[in-house]
């Protein structure tokens, strides 16, 4: 199996977590070729082009690029963000389906880092210290979804420990507190949009893990992306089905719900654990089941 192939099946049958770390360095990847490609060319792509991915601050500028309110939590220029952002993604979004849904860790990272652009477009533009910078300042990473994550999972789990190089188990909600105090302290030194941006993110993962408690599911509407990746082989059979027949088979009706039972339990462990969470027999089955529907 070719390498492009490998990658298209993690992909298809991987967890969503899988998928959010793909399009990051998807983007990432495809950005920097790009430059690449038009430095050799004799144009270096300067930091303008960035601003068709990145959140502006400011309103007007807002306007004309409404996409970015979501582009820009999958977007890094640098190599050592992207880093960071991917490793924090990868530790604290396996934890956070230890706990939660697929769903759930889609819902997380997209609106907490749509909460983190609104903070950060509020303070550029209400804020007096910032009003020379607004009409420039613009904000890209997955930071702030990261941290909402980060956030969302400590809230739950307050007490959780995990096991830190150099400093041995720590609880999250330490872990929690000082990752928004250095935030916070971090806003005078430099990049403060970026730090208020993570604040949002984790103001919003503090916040879902609250409302959730009393019930109210923020990322209901994100409910579609439960069985994201999952692949259907059903074929549509031309037959007519006689209903006035006296006769059925029941023997045949049976194994053809218990074959269908078996095929939906196997999507269902892709669309919680991934692909590579099979068995080799479930992977045999769900093989022959994709060539039963082309044949």
């Amino acid at each position: 199996m070719s390498i492009y192939n490998e990658l298209k099946d993690s992909f298809r049958f991987g967890s969503n977590l899988t998928k959010l770390i793909y399009i990051n360095l998807a983007v990432f990847l495809i950005y920097n070729l790009i430059r690449v490609f038009f430095f050799v060319g004799g144009t270096p792509v300067g930091s303008s082009y960035a601003y068709l991915l990145a959140v502006p601050a400011d309103f007007a500028s807002l306007l004309i690029r409404p996409w970015t309110i979501l582009t820009y939590m999958f977007f890094h220029e640098d190599f050592l963000h992207i880093l960071f952002n991917i490793l924090w993604l990868y530790w604290f979004g396996q934890l956070f389906l230890m706990f939660l849904s697929q769903r759930q860790l889609i819902g997380v990272y997209v609106l907490g880092g749509i909460s983190g652009a609104i903070l950060f477009i509020l303070a550029y533009n209400f804020v007096p210290v910032f009003a020379m910078e607004t009409a420039d300042a613009i904000a890209l990473g997955a930071s702030a979804s990261v941290l909402a994550i980060v956030i969302a999972v400590s809230t739950l789990k307050p007490n959780h420990t995990i096991y830190l190089l150099f400093l041995g188990p720590v609880k999250l909600k330490y872990l929690a507190l000082v990752t928004i105090l250095i935030d916070i302290i971090s806003i005078p030194v430099s990049n403060a949009g970026g730090h208020i941006a993570h604040l949002g993110g984790a103001l919003f993962g503090f916040l879902y893990i609250k409302a959730l408690a009393k019930g109210w599911d923020l990322t209901y509407p994100f409910n579609w992306f439960e069985g994201l990746g999952k692949i259907s082989f059903k074929k549509k059979s031309k037959l007519k089905v006689d209903h006035r027949s006296a006769n059925p088979d029941h023997d045949y009706n049976y194994r053809k719900v218990q074959k269908h039972q078996n095929i939906d339990k196997i999507l269902d462990k892709i669309s919680k654990s991934g692909y590579d969470s099979l068995t080799k027999e479930e992977k045999d089955t769900l093989f022959r089941m994709k060539n039963d529907s082309v044949n």
